[in-house]
């Protein structure tokens, strides 16, 4: 997406990709640079199953970063495939991408995905996560052999948890921005309205309550989203499975698991909203969902 010429004087901006494995620290990355959590972070894999954009504004640049799904070799097919999409979509209408690797775990992983984003012809920034969990000396190899078997405009070591190195990716990313004037409002965060975040909302949640027990395959359906007074919002959410099985996990006994989730996410949705919210969280299966065209299509998950 390339910017206007004419805009602002000195005024810069564009979209930055980023781009990386599952659980590198994509979407902590993004809310650290924003001060805001527009992206859900959980320790399960593939959280993030759509672009999300994030837009951080000053008084000389504008930056619209699309946090991605995690790069994978998944199966074919349905919701993996929509990822791919979103992914390699995302690389090829970018100004900048920035591929992000951890400092933790061997390259080789890395190899098979860089050499296909090191097709686009934008400005390339690799970033080098998780840095508070080594040692400096650990870092060295790392950095010459991504420095000598890949072209990178710049290689940025990070913690996208504590924030070091992050003032200095966006004083980077700024200075490979195109000259043009801003896409979004000044006040504008996010592209994600408040019926779409309360939804990811819900879903961390998920993850948070039933760790390890969760189907990968859950989505959450927003049927209502309703505004009963000035300070009470109404919201009705479905829990979407794959199979009868997964719905007992999802539910817990004599509905605890379920009541914990709601529970939660009230609480961060009446932070967001600064208004009481009336949450009523039900459990749905959809047969194998994630290979459905038409369910894919209702819950979002459209390349098209």
């Amino acid at each position: 997406m390339a910017s206007s010429s004419e805009g602002l004087d000195g005024f810069r901006s564009g979209f930055v990709a980023i781009v990386g494995r599952p659980n590198v620290g994509k979407s902590t990355l993004l809310n650290k640079i924003l001060d805001y959590k527009v992206s859900i972070v959980t320790p399960k894999p593939q959280t993030t199953r759509k672009s999300i954009l994030g837009i951080l504004t000053s008084d000389n640049y504008q930056i619209a970063f699309v946090d991605t799904p995690g790069l994978h070799n998944l199966k074919k097919g349905g919701i993996y495939e929509f990822m791919l999409h979103t992914i390699f979509k995302a690389i090829s209408t970018a100004d900048i991408v920035a591929y992000m690797t951890e400092a933790t775990s061997p390259t080789d992983g890395d190899e098979a995905f860089l050499n296909k984003i090191h097709r686009s012809k934008a400005p390339k920034i690799l970033i080098i996560n998780k840095i508070d969990l080594i040692k400096k000396a650990e870092l060295l190899p790392k950095i010459d052999y991504f420095s000598k078997n890949f072209r990178f405009d710049e290689i940025v070591p990070v913690s996208a948890r504590t924030g070091d190195g992050v003032d200095l990716l966006k004083k980077l990313i700024v200075k490979y921005l195109p000259a043009g004037s801003p896409y979004f409002p000044d006040e504008q965060i996010t592209d994600q309205n408040e019926r779409v975040i309360a939804s990811e909302i819900i879903r961390e949640k998920l993850f948070m309550v039933l760790k390890h027990e969760i189907p990968y395959a859950v989505a959450v359906d927003i049927e209502e989203f309703k505004e009963r007074s000035e300070k009470l919002v109404y919201i009705r959410a479905c829990v979407i499975v794959e199979k009868e099985s997964q719905k007992p996990i999802v539910i817990g006994h004599g509905g605890i698991l379920l009541k914990r989730v709601g529970q939660l996410a009230r609480e961060e949705i009446e932070r967001m909203l600064s208004k009481k919210i009336f949450l009523e969280l039900f459990v749905k299966v959809k047969k194998d969902w994630t290979k459905d065209p038409r369910a894919l299509r209702e819950l979002g998950f459209s390349s098209t």
